[in-house]
């Protein structure tokens, strides 16, 4: 099978269906891959070093890159419009450069270098240093990572799914990438947070090395080791300080990686307070046991206080010499008894109270939801039933018409009907014939 031929285009490896007539679009046969290590061409970064990875291999589909246009002749199949101008918007104009900005920053072919300038961060010291300008066009190409959301809204179930899309328009709900992104929060929380802390780490730390590679004599955050140290004592919110970064790019890159390490711990935390937290049934049982608990100790100093009074009238009545320290002792324990009976009854109705305001949100919610439904339900069978009561109604009109009108039918019914009237016609012709005939000769 011959191989096909691969279009390139000269601002790098972003491919596209080649169109015939373009301009800048030339064939070329395919080349073996070469091993990492080594000149590998003018889109690679860093020549003649390991490549962990390189921006310029996220893809530039575009399928994914032009969404806006797809939504521009969904806009005109829907409305019926003719002239794409249409459903053209400052804003749909706006996004659409964006993304193609976005996508057409890359490394050119060639070498260009521009002089750095930087201070060190213990000594105060001018660095001056030749960087390459791939530098500067490589950093921007991780904004081609807003593709991964939209990669995952279009593989998800839930968008694929005609039922689930339904649903959704029936209830308002955008199936859009925050949707899917707060599925899978509900779904499974732990993953999702552990894969972008990852990402999170190795994006920042590759940053960071680029950044400091020029800088960094000792090099310490130019290690891919080390600056992972870095970003990760960063996002935690430690700070040791036993490592900084040189330039501007290099804190800039430390400073979002600890707000997004902010952001993450605060998830992470109310991920883990709402699975710790206890669910309707088992709020339920907790609040039985308790009670149970609760009735057995006031059960109990009832039981005391009856000891106690029993205990004092049997050394003050019942003996001839009481023992007055006996009678103090045990006069002082009916006194507790009575103030710890009363104070377990008033915590037991203090819980009773609480186990009744014991519902949360979502519990207020459902119930909400519930009432609605019953609530739409009745005003449904309302409806339903003024409209038959309107029905009755009219039937009822029709059949006191009836009966109004029955009397008159009876009377024409019952009336004899007129007697006809001969009408004058022409006399009968006479017949020479007599009756009875006297003789056959009289009727011939």
């Amino acid at each position: 099978m011959p191989h096909q031929p691969v279009y390139h285009h000269p601002a790098g490896p972003c491919r596209a269906v080649p169109r015939p007539g373009d301009p800048g679009w030339w064939p070329r046969q395919p080349q073996a891959p070469q091993p990492l290590g080594g000149r590998q061409g003018p889109d690679e970064l860093f020549r003649g070093e390991e490549d962990h990875f390189h921006p310029s291999r996220i893809p530039c589909n575009t399928a994914y890159t032009l969404p806006s246009s797809q939504r521009k002749e969904l806009f005109m199949a829907d409305n019926g419009a003719d002239d794409w101008r249409i459903a053209m918007t400052r804003e749909r104009i706006l996004r659409i450069s964006l993304e193609l900005a976005v996508c057409a920053i890359h490394p050119v072919p060639g070498h260009y270098r521009f002089t750095w300038t930087a201070r060190l961060a213990f000594t105060y010291a001018p660095s001056v240093a030749e960087a390459d300008v791939d530098v500067l066009l490589s950093i921007p190409m991780f904004l081609r990572l807003y593709l991964l959301g939209r990669v995952m809204l279009l593989h998800s179930k839930i968008f694929t799914d005609a039922s689930s899309r339904s649903i959704g328009a029936l209830n308002k709900i955008t199936f859009n990438t925050r949707f899917v992104m707060k599925t899978l929060m509900t779904i499974c929380p732990g993953t999702v947070l552990l894969v972008f802390s990852i990402s999170s780490w190795v994006i920042a730390a590759w940053t960071v090395r680029v950044c400091e590679r020029y800088h960094d004599k000792q090099e310490v955050t130019s290690n891919f080791l080390g600056a992972m140290w870095l970003i990760s004592i960063t996002f935690l919110s430690i700070g040791y300080g036993d490592m900084v970064p040189h330039t501007y790019c290099g804190k800039g890159v430390c400073l979002l990686t600890g707000i997004m390490g902010a952001g993450c711990t605060a998830l992470v935390v109310a991920v883990v307070a709402r699975k710790l937290e206890l669910t309707k049934a088992e709020k339920h049982v907790h609040n039985f046991m308790m009670d149970t608990q609760l009735t057995k100790r006031v059960k109990n100093a009832a039981a005391n206080v009856l000891r106690e009074t029993w205990l004092i009238y049997k050394h003050t009545r019942l003996v001839k010499k009481p023992d007055q320290a006996r009678v103090r002792k045990h006069q002082r324990k009916f006194l507790q008894a009575i103030h710890q009976a009363q104070k377990l009854r008033s915590v037991k109705i203090e819980q009773g109270r609480l186990s009744d305001q014991a519902n949360s949100l979502a519990d207020l919610a459902k119930t909400q939801g519930a009432m609605y439904e019953l609530l739409s339900e009745l005003h449904a069978q309302h409806e339903e039933l003024e409209a038959r009561l309107a029905a009755l109604e009219a039937r009822l009109d029709l059949l006191g018409a009836s009966l109004q009108a029955l009397p008159g039918l009876i009377v024409q019914a019952t009336r004899p009907p007129p007697t006809p009237r001969p009408r004058p016609g022409p006399a009968a012709p006479s017949s020479p014939c007599r009756w009875p005939p006297a003789g056959p000769s009289d009727c011939g």
